[in-house]
């Protein structure tokens, strides 16, 4: 398997180690989340940092083939959706805002199966590429937010102030995916028009 394809696969595999380490301390309670938040964090880092590396090395070494046109945005969705998925139990993020999020990614990847049967490529937009990495900065910020509040090094005043800019990060992100959403489909219904012309 390519360098690049592995990066991508690694996001499939990290994703539910994640979620299981999240929530293991509420599944075996003499599991303390103050080490598994530890091994949580470095594993968060790497994961969205493949993000990057799996596209840089395919460019680099001229790997981009159809297997990582089509696995890398389900690896993203299915990472994106269980980091967020977590900070939604955990109040970091609002209900409406998630679903938002999930019915957009969701959206995106049958958009991009349609035109792939059609023969139609979707570029990558700025507007989706800005949007994921306000994805990653307030996905950052309800990390440690919960490494804050496992333990408490901070004013409870000043923690409430770090999770009222996490919320409008996150309403940022969603305005953006709705917008880079609208883009895509834009995109689409015009390659399509001119393809049948």
């Amino acid at each position: 398997m390519k360098l690049s394809n592995i990066f991508t696969s690694s996001r499939l595999v990290l994703a539910p180690i994640i979620y299981v380490l999240y929530f293991l301390p509420d599944w075996i309670p003499f599991i303390s989340p103050k080490i598994t938040i530890l091994i949580i964090i470095p594993i968060f880092i790497f994961m969205e940092f493949t993000d990057f590396l799996d596209g840089y090395y395919a460019r680099l070494h001229n790997q981009v083939d159809e297997f990582g046109k089509i696995f890398d945005p389900f690896a993203d969705v299915v990472a994106n959706v269980t980091v967020l998925f977590c900070f939604l139990m955990d109040g970091f993020l609002f209900a409406p805002f998630f679903l938002i999020i999930v019915y957009r990614e969701f959206g995106i990847m049958f958009l991009r199966m349609k035109a792939r049967g059609e023969g139609i490529t979707i570029g990558a937009k700025m507007g989706g590429k800005t949007k994921t990495v306000l994805y990653i900065i307030a996905a950052s910020v309800s990390m440690f937010l919960k490494l804050e509040r496992i333990y408490t090094f901070l004013p409870p005043a000043f923690t409430r102030y770090i999770l009222y800019f996490n919320w409008l990060l996150y309403f940022a992100a969603v305005i953006l995916s709705l917008a880079s959403f609208t883009d895509y489909i834009t995109s689409y219904l015009k390659t399509r028009r001119i393809a049948d012309e």
